[in-house]
């Protein structure tokens, strides 16, 4: 075994050994703590996600005289809901869930289901403090956790390393991993009609076709990015749904089977291959996690772009993100698999036994189907990495040269991931998403009793019947908050006293 390989095996145990022994244990107990305290947020005002996912920008006059227009000042609800569902919705919606349930069997799906839903207090809770703290940039507002680390907790060199690190791992590492997985995906569906090795430029010519392609995008700035994920995200879901229905509805005799499979194996000793009672949850809980992002500290570097009335309401419409990334995508994928593959010990690890579902049902066409299917989570997923680094980047510093120069950064490392192996990368940014997300859920402990006042001025005013607005000096105990001054809600206010006025 070589020094390379060698190094590849230490971090992947240490990874999973902090999973088990430091992970695990801190989601589930702020899960509850979070929980617990907001009144089970993330359940009861699911009908208020629904509503604030609707809430439009507010809108600037851009130029002089006749030549005046209008434009939003940031990006709406949805729209950062999109390029937050753009990040979260990745291949390990596919190969990852399907790797949990090989490694921790069916069962793995339900404990990947209580982990949505525990999780739901932690994505509200960040995402409000993202929006709270947040700053105005060029085109759109900028937040995330090195900028609640550094306002909320008055350390701007302990922000800086978080966002040092979050870059490394986010807007590096994972983009790189994904276009890695594009062409891979692209390579297989290209196998079943060509000799691969006929194909050795076929990686090369993807390579530069996703780095022009990212380049186009990215340096169009953040409302491009948005306008791309807004758009693409639905399609993408959509496609994805009609073909689980089709599978599913194909197999509809098996569906109890696989619901039963699921339910009774969560809790079997002997249900998971090779690790017991334990691989179950660990698996579950771990690729959950890793799939819908709650509490890891990414979405709220894209949910403080957002511009609404209320730092809550964009902490309710992502954890709305959480449900559609888990309980939708997610659970597509297990019952796609399992309708397949009542014996998981059979089907091949990951991806594996998602392609000989869909060929078996669909025909051998369906490689090509889901090589698209891949290339639309991966590649949206760059994007929404890119915008998780380039918030970070806001944060180090604001000079135009080195945002360019991370841009161009990201768009080499689309074309290397595209045409080198990454096992080790992928491990070194497994154990950094691990150390991430721990120091982010201690954080967001530490602040949450402000996220706790924001909800209960939030729902005062929901009581008297009321569009929620938040200024700054509505709570003047809250410290260092530049925006939620006048200027950044007047919309809404004038929005409320018309409705006020017809009523």
């Amino acid at each position: 075994m070589n020094p390379l390989e060698t190094l590849n095996e230490f971090l992947g145990n240490a990874e999973g050994w902090l999973w088990t022994w430091a992970g695990m244990p801190v989601v589930i107990v702020l899960g509850l703590y979070f929980t617990i305290r907001s009144g089970a947020v993330q359940f009861r005002m699911i009908p208020a996600m629904l509503g604030a996912i609707t809430q439009k920008a507010q809108r600037e006059k851009v130029g002089a005289g006749r030549g005046r227009t209008e434009r939003t000042k940031s990006l709406s609800a949805f729209q950062a809901f999109s390029v937050s569902a753009a990040a979260r919705v990745g291949t390990g919606n596919i190969s990852g869930v399907a790797g949990a349930i090989f490694l921790g069997g069916p069962g793995a799906v339900l404990w990947m289901w209580v982990m949505c839903l525990l999780t739901g207090a932690a994505s509200f809770i960040e995402s409000t403090l993202a929006q709270l703290w947040k700053t105005r940039a060029n085109d759109t507002y900028k937040g995330g956790p090195a900028f609640y680390i550094q306002r909320g907790l008055g350390s701007r060199g302990f922000g800086l390393f978080f966002a040092v690190l979050f870059i490394f791992c986010f807007a590096f590492a994972f983009t790189s991993l994904q276009a890695n997985t594009i062409v891979d995906a692209v390579t297989g569906a290209v196998a079943v009609y060509a000799d691969p090795e006929s194909m050795t430029w076929l990686p090369i010519v993807l390579g530069i076709l996703l780095a022009v392609l990212t380049a186009a995008i990215i340096f169009g700035g953040m409302r491009r990015v948005a306008t791309v994920a807004q758009n693409m995200v639905p399609i993408m879901a959509i496609i994805y749904l009609l073909i689980g229905i089709i599978i599913v509805g194909m197999n509809l005799g098996e569906l109890p089977r696989v619901i039963t499979q699921v339910v009774t194996e969560a809790f079997s000793p002997q249900a998971a291959i090779g690790g017991g009672f334990g691989a179950v949850i660990v698996n579950g809980v771990q690729r959950g996690m890793l799939s819908n992002e709650a509490g890891m500290g990414s979405v709220p570097n894209v949910a403080a772009t957002a511009s609404v009335s209320h730092p809550v309401k964009q902490g309710l419409v992502q954890t709305l993100g959480v449900y559609f990334d888990t309980i939708l995508i997610c659970s597509i994928t297990a019952f796609i698999v399992l309708v397949a593959f009542p014996d998981v010990s059979v089907g091949g690890e990951g991806l594996v036994m998602v392609q000989e579902s869909l060929s078996s049902n669909l025909g051998s066409w369906a490689a090509v189907l889901l090589a698209v299917i891949m290339f639309l989570l991966a590649f949206t997923s760059v994007l929404g990495n890119f915008s998780y680094g380039e918030a970070n980047m806001h944060f180090i510093t604001s000079k135009r040269g080195w945002h360019l120069a991370f841009g161009g950064a990201v768009v080499a490392l689309v074309f290397l991931g595209s045409v080198i192996a990454v096992d080790l990368a992928w491990t070194i940014a497994g154990v950094s998403m691990v150390f991430i997300a721990l120091v982010n859920l201690v954080v967001i402990a530490i602040l949450a009793p402000t996220a706790f006042k924001l909800l209960r001025h939030y729902n005062a005013q929901r009581a008297q019947g009321l569009d929620p607005i938040f200024r700054s000096s509505d709570l003047p105990e809250i410290k260092n908050v530049e925006v939620w001054v006048d200027e950044d809600v007047s919309d809404y206010q004038d929005e409320r006293e018309l409705a006020s006025s017809r009523d």
